[in-house]
């Protein structure tokens, strides 16, 4: 009778458990995963690749390569607990670190709860990642590794908590479907605190060369976008009408800055430049990501627009004319487009825009409260903690290389490589 009893439960107990998993929303879920991960890992290692001197491609790669491997191994260890444990509103706590509530066939809604992990995963490793566009150049490899490390567990374990773990800005009701305030404005706040507190590249802006492969940067860049369709469709956790809308928006919101940063350079410089018009497509990408699950098509118009007017403008302030050397335009590009999303979809996420409405009760200026509130602590808390991080890297290790090895090149000095042959 035991044996009878021990072979049942080993048969069909866990076939109640997988019965509940839903395949079809477990498949894209997984695709996503993949598409998120295609976007860091080429995508925008190659994107940031192609914007810098030759001198120091292989340095830019080898910055995403580590920061995708470190991320993954502290995200088990303790990323995914802060994040998604039971804890405070402010942060999750540590019970589940290494993982240890995770069962062989634990479920996160339809989806098992592993395939969860998985696709998280790989926002907490392309986060920080958007980061190093702001110190390309000049920051020390080991200075990269122990401050994004830190970040990563004490910046962006505890935002991601706020929203989608349960915390303080879910208990307000802020609207973030995939990561405006979670991943571009941490990403883009962060990134300009480290631009100011490193200082500026020796040449900057005088004597900067300009991208030396727009076509690693294109290639790049096309990644991304259909990287993203992962980024926001997967966001809905299902394979249904929420993740189809979401990429439709984001293809458009895309298209829509690329056309935007196209037609603003021809009028002011007389020649549309491929570099500013896929920085126009990542400017849309980012601005609509925190509304994508929530608009219509006009929505995804508008914020395209909106999203490529504001950022080119916000390139020039920053770079032009307060000179700061965030290099790559993270800060002008995803923060500012993240924030903008935020803030613009309490409006176009009503159905007199086609999108799916607000919740019950409540009201566009309530949401707008809320979205503010959520923007407010989320540039706050990230801003200080980058600079107290910063501030502790440097106990640890020099945050800038020497004069001389910015002058020769990060590559060869820092990893005794080339990207490219001088035969």
């Amino acid at each position: 009778m035991k044996f009878l009893l021990l072979f049942l439960s080993y048969v069909f107990i866990p076939n109640i458990a997988f019965a509940n998993v839903n395949s079809g929303d477990t498949a894209w879920i997984m695709t996503s995963t993949a598409l998120v991960l295609f976007m860091t890992l080429p995508g925008l290692a190659l994107f940031y690749t192609g914007l810098v001197q030759s001198k120091n491609a292989v340095s830019v790669l080898m910055h995403h390569f580590a920061i995708a491997c470190l991320a993954s191994i502290l995200w088990v260890i303790f990323g995914y607990s802060l994040a998604f444990s039971e804890g405070s509103q402010w942060v999750g706590g540590l019970s589940n670190i290494f993982l240890t509530n995770l069962s062989y066939d634990g479920l996160s809604g339809s989806i098992p709860e592993s395939t969860f992990i998985g696709f998280q995963m790989t926002f907490a490793i392309i986060t920080p990642a958007l980061m190093i566009g702001a110190f390309v150049e000049r920051m020390r490899f080991l200075a990269v590794i122990v401050f994004l490390s830190l970040w990563i567990l004490i910046v962006y374990a505890p935002v991601t908590h706020w929203v989608w773990g349960g915390g303080i800005l879910a208990d307000w009701g802020v609207m973030d479907f995939a990561g405006g305030l979670v991943v571009h404005a941490t990403a883009g706040i962060g990134a300009l605190v480290t631009a100011i507190v490193l200082g500026s590249r020796k040449q900057f802006p005088k004597s900067i060369n300009p991208p030396h492969s727009p076509v690693l940067t294109m290639i790049g860049a096309s990644m991304l976008w259909i990287g993203w369709f992962g980024f926001n469709g997967g966001s809905a956790l299902s394979a249904g009408t929420n993740a189809g809308m979401a990429i439709l928006v984001t293809h458009i919101s895309a298209a829509a800055a690329s056309i935007v940063w196209m037609v603003i350079e021809w009028l002011r410089f007389g020649k549309p430049s491929l570099v500013g018009m896929v920085t126009g497509m990542v400017a849309g990408l980012a601005t609509v990501t925190p509304a994508s699950g929530y608009i219509g098509v006009p929505g995804g118009l508008i914020l395209g627009i909106s999203g490529g007017l504001l950022c080119y403008l916000a390139v020039d302030l920053i770079r032009g004319k307060l000179k700061i050397d965030d290099s790559l335009d993270v800060f002008a590009v995803h923060g500012v487009g993240g924030i903008l999303g935020s803030f613009l979809v309490c409006f176009l996420a009503l159905e007199s825009f086609a999108g799916v409405g607000l919740a019950e009760g409540q009201t566009v200026s309530g949401q707008f409260t809320a979205q503010a509130f959520g923007i407010f602590i989320t540039v706050a808390w990230t801003a200080v903690f980058t600079y107290i991080i910063l501030r502790i890297t440097s106990f640890v290790t020099p945050l800038r290389v020497d004069e001389e090895e910015e002058i020769e090149g990060l590559d060869l000095r820092s990893h005794g490589e080339r990207a490219y042959s001088k035969d």
